[in-house]
């Protein structure tokens, strides 16, 4: 009987054992509005004319002169774009852009500091939230900082688990705080309207998927670099991506031209495809423009007196988009072969010195090493061994382009 009365009793611990796991799931709560959301940060060096004023301008927060000295190295401002509780739209009723309204729904404001973590400090001690990235959409870095290199700021948004890997990090032609300021007319917040660019690129196959932990996986590779959209402010401010800054370990090294970025996505087989070109062919006046749509490729490897050969096949759908001669019959299927004829060879050209162009920098964005790791391990093991070691080996590999074209429409007027 007695140990039927403790029954009851045991129940009711296993009970509450169950349940108050899950009253406590708010103990850590932060109001969002306690927060300071951050949607955009931009980060610039600090020029030797200015290092004085910048020095002056900012705050003993992790060091102090005499006992706790700052580190020997260049000054960075960092600027972010904090939204205003209540003011983002939530739906389109509460869209549109217009001039200055991106004043109305985000703060923009820039600290200096001896380092990217040093910098944040600096301004946490200006914001009263806590500084929130876990809404993080864009990262703008000048040019200039990113050929001293990005270790520093690879590392700092690394180890910060709010960062998410889909955010974008972008190099900016010139000073990147303008692209803070900017108030772009699509958007009545800057940073996302910086977003949207890169995504709506991917989605028009202008632009590959090159989030920001997509950088990070492909500088971490041996037998690859990585590689960010380069962008500048245009009339209007308006975004323009003007190419890929192409990176030799954490320093960039050199950028492609916009329709170069075509060549990349060819080499690669991303798809969709999005990106038009003239081609003109034997007399001057009978020229064309082209629009792919469809890309495939396969990369084959082989070794030859110890050194890579790569086979690469591209083929791409075409279709014709207008024609500059009245004259030029396009129904012609001999017309159309000679089009296609004229604009492979063009694109074996093309193909062929953007990967010099990389070559010349020791840059493989394309991750041709990974294949030689993948395909080639004994030789990789022998000869190669790391990552520096693929940066030499890549400036004297050999490379076989072969383009296939094909048009499949000419639209609904044939002549």
């Amino acid at each position: 009987m007695r140990n039927k009365q403790w029954i009851p009793i045991v129940k009711v611990i296993c009970c509450f054992s169950v349940v108050i796991p899950f009253l406590t799931g708010c103990w850590d709560r932060l109001e969002i509005e306690e927060r300071a959301v951050v949607l955009g940060v931009s980060i610039d060096t600090v020029s030797d004319e200015q290092a004085k004023e910048a020095e002056e301008e900012e705050d003993e927060v992790s060091h102090i002169s005499g006992s706790i000295p700052p580190p020997s190295m260049g000054m960075v401002r960092v600027a972010v774009q904090i939204a205003l509780p209540g003011r983002i739209p939530l739906g389109p009723g509460e869209g549109g852009g217009g001039k200055g309204s991106a004043g109305e729904t985000v703060w923009v404001i820039d600290v200096v500091g001896h380092s990217i973590d040093d910098a944040f400090m600096n301004l946490q001690q200006q914001v009263s939230s806590k500084l929130f990235f876990g809404h993080l959409r864009v990262i703008v870095v000048s040019e200039k900082l990113a050929r001293k290199g990005l270790e520093n700021v690879n590392d700092y948004f690394r180890r910060n688990p709010e960062v998410r890997r889909m955010a974008w990090l972008m190099i900016a032609k010139g000073n990147a705080l303008k692209f803070m300021n900017a108030t772009p007319q699509l958007e009545r917040v800057p940073a996302l309207y910086l977003m949207s660019t890169l995504d709506e690129g991917i989605r028009m196959g202008k632009f590959p998927k090159d989030y920001i932990g997509v950088f990070w996986s492909n500088v971490s590779k041996k037998g690859q670099e990585g590689f960010l959209p380069y962008v500048e402010m245009k009339k209007e401010e308006n975004v323009g991506i003007i190419g890929l800054a192409y990176f030799n370990g954490a320093k960039m090294v050199g950028a492609t031209k916009p329709l170069e970025i075509a060549g990349y996505l060819g080499m690669k087989g991303v798809n969709p495809a999005g990106y038009r070109v003239y081609i003109q062919l034997d007399q001057s006046s009978e020229s064309v423009m082209t629009n792919a749509t469809h890309r495939k490729s396969k990369i084959k490897v082989n070794i030859r007196e110890n050194v890579p050969h790569f086979t690469i096949d591209i083929d791409i759908e075409l279709n014709l988009e207008a024609k500059l001669n009245e004259n030029l019959k396009i129904n012609d299927p001999n017309i159309l072969r000679a089009i296609e004829k004229k604009q492979e060879g063009m694109s074996v050209l093309f193909y062929s010195n953007l990967i010099k162009k990389t070559q010349a920098k020791g840059s493989d964005i394309f991750g041709f090493g990974e294949y030689v790791r993948a395909f080639k391990p004994q030789f990789w093991n022998a000869h190669v061994k790391t990552a520096e070691g693929w940066r030499s080996m890549y400036k004297d590999c050999e490379f076989d382009v072969k383009v296939s074209l094909k048009i499949r429409r000419i639209g609904m007027k044939a002549q």
